[in-house]
């Protein structure tokens, strides 16, 4: 059994205070300083305070803290009480944070829900939290809670943020005492509930995870201990990841914690243009995005007839990247020639982020160990962690001055890692959550006797106690040989091909590995013209054309070349469209909901066993 233990950043003694004081703070404090960039065209469902236009409209942290105020007091004249539950079902927005906060302010406990979410999830997440009030950004959201209005007896108010409510909502707080806020702002404390953030789930019923003021607090605090170079008052990020995901509220409480200005962009296709405009310090991001930036870069290369350019320039970084791993670093041809592709690639490939940006934080998924060195070599740290909503939720992390490509880092400082015996990922620590809401069961399920949280990932520390992930217990692979395997790596070997866009193993109880494999549809166009296909022909038209399934199989056979003979993969199949979130195939952050896509697909699995 292998354990490794980091000490906290901080001793907490006496009473923690709630996280809406960090706000009170920054204002006394910092008064001038630019907490948030709401980015044109400036949404009018919240008072924009400054006079502008067309322009993007920055928030200062005094502004944020009246905006706090102000919104708290009305959640009070609506009799929002300590401890309610209240939904919040909105995409990646000022108005977001700001309800997230005035709620924490009046000891209320907000409810994340995603924007996608279907009217069953939807009730079922408003009905298990038992919320007596839902904030909603859309009428159409709006409707979906009207639907579900039987099951939710508590439910009093839905306020929508499109419709201007939250101002109405403001506005009915004028009644109220600022002296009542203070009062209920300071009864708040570190062991009260701050959120239930519901797990997404590749499988069954999403679990409410109860995480208190505290554990936030401490989770956040440690790992802007070690990421000072990211976390800072001359730092800024842009937002785009839903902030449902406990992954990107963490970010949202650092960013407020060290006065990091933060740009919400609520708009996943207009990212490009809000990284170009707002240029940040570092990013927040799933692998997915990096395996997409890189894969339309090569596309470009090969556009352009310069694919042995980027080839070139690829193996220059991932080898000098390697060499920085090693105590002479990397020798001297690697450094001339680094510098040597750097204005002809390497810089436009941070040009797309901006320009500025040094670093990214990645989780909620693996990113393979060539992206990273290749990124790395670039001239980008992508800094991959690991955690789970249950964790408030990072447990580990790499960081600039201690990184470890392969890894998902150290455990950040307060948080315990033990290996246990079947190589389960055990964790204890300040930011663990004290359970599931209104399920004792699957608490007591996820703790052991001795008071370790399962995971249900597995893994492995090295000697300098980095963490790296090996598998997880409910998708590892049993072929009807007895042989086990991890589908992970090989999954990521295959989706590293440009025109791959998921790939997902199957084999369990079957006599040998099989892979579904979906088609990148920004990469569709270029392949037909390449190949002389017709432009309106799809996926499903030529999934089994020889050189689109030559072109897979050599993706296969490159990932085959990296596993034992028993771990391959002896056979695919195309599907006829990509996966998608609104098909209930993948989570919000992409992860693949492997029982629905087996499902849904089950003609094309079958089809890769007949005859066996």
């Amino acid at each position: 059994m292998q354990e490794v233990v980091v000490s906290p950043v901080e001793e907490i003694g006496g009473v923690l205070p709630g996280l809406a004081e960090q706000v009170w703070t920054n204002a006394r404090q910092a008064p001038e300083a630019v907490q948030f960039v709401r980015p044109a065209p400036v949404s009018r469902a919240w008072p924009v305070r400054r006079s502008v236009r067309g322009g993007d409209v920055p928030v200062t942290c005094a502004q944020f803290r009246d905006d706090v105020h102000s919104l708290a007091r009305g959640f009070l004249a609506a009799g929002v009480g300590h401890g309610d539950r209240i939904g919040l079902v909105s995409r990646t927005r000022y108005e977001w944070t700001l309800v997230d906060y005035a709620l924490w302010a009046i000891g209320a406990v907000s409810v994340p829900v995603f924007e996608t979410a279907s009217a069953d999830q939807l009730g079922w997440i408003l009905s298990d939290a038992g919320v007596v009030g839902c904030v909603v950004e859309t009428s159409d959201q709006a409707e979906l809670v009207a639907s579900r209005r039987s099951d939710l007896p508590a439910l009093r108010d839905v306020w929508q943020i499109d419709a201007g409510d939250l101002t109405d909502l403001a506005g009915q707080g004028h009644a109220v005492d600022d002296a009542v806020v203070d009062g209920r702002r300071r009864r708040v404390t570190g062991g009260d509930m701050a959120t239930i953030v519901y797990t997404s789930g590749t499988t069954g019923r999403p679990k409410g995870c109860v995480l208190t003021h505290r554990s936030i607090h401490c989770d956040v605090s440690a790992a802007v201990s070690v990421l000072p170079q990211l976390l800072h008052p001359e730092a800024n990020t842009v937002l785009f990841l839903p902030l449902a995901h406990a992954f990107a509220r963490m970010i949202q409480v650092g960013v407020v914690q060290t006065r990091t200005t933060m740009v919400h962009s609520a708009d996943i296709a207009g990212v490009l243009e809000q990284l170009r405009r707002h240029r940040p310090t570092f990013v927040l991001a799933v692998p997915r995005v990096f395996e997409k930036l890189h894969s339309r870069a090569q596309q470009k290369a090969e556009g352009s007839h310069r694919a042995w350019l980027f080839q070139l320039a690829e193996r220059v970084a991932v080898r000098y990247s390697r060499g920085r791993d090693r105590s002479w670093g990397p020798n001297p041809l690697l450094r001339l020639a680094r510098g040597g592709f750097d204005p002809l690639v390497y810089r436009k490939l941070r040009a797309a982020l901006g320009g500025r940006c040094s670093a990214a934080i990645v989780g909620g998924a693996p990113l393979g160990e060539r992206l990273g060195h290749f990124f790395r070599g670039a001239g980008l740290l992508v800094l991959e962690g690991y955690g789970l909503t249950e964790a408030s939720p990072a447990l580990t992390a790499n960081t600039p001055t201690t990184q470890r490509i392969g890894t998902v880092g150290r455990p950040l400082p307060g948080v315990k890692i033990r290996i246990a015996d079947d190589g389960e990922i055990l964790a204890r620590g300040d930011p663990v959550f004290p359970g599931y809401w209104n399920n004792s069961e699957a608490t007591r399920a996820v703790f052991t006797q001795d008071g370790w949280m399962r995971t249900g990932d597995l893994g492995e520390l090295d000697s300098d106690g980095f963490l790296r992930i090996t598998g997880r217990q409910k998708e590892i692979i049993v072929t009807a040989s007895g042989q086990n395997l991890a589908p992970t790596p090989i999954e990521e070997a295959i989706r590293a091909d440009p025109l791959v866009s998921q790939c997902m193993l199957i084999g369990d109880g079957r006599p040998y590995v099989a892979a579904l494999v979906t088609i990148d549809p920004s990469a569709w166009d270029r392949w037909r013209s390449e190949h002389g296909r017709s432009d309106d022909a799809t996926v499903a038209e030529l999934r089994d054309d020889p050189e689109l399934c030559g072109e897979i199989q050599a993706a296969v056979d490159r990932a085959n070349a990296t596993v034992s003979r028993a771990e391959q993969v002896k056979t695919f199949r195309i599907l006829p469209r990509d996966l998608t979130e609104s098909d209930g195939e993948l989570t919000p952050i992409l992860k693949i909901k492997k029982s629905v896509v087996q499902e849904h697909f089950s003609d094309d699995v079958e089809a890769l066993y007949q005859g066996h």
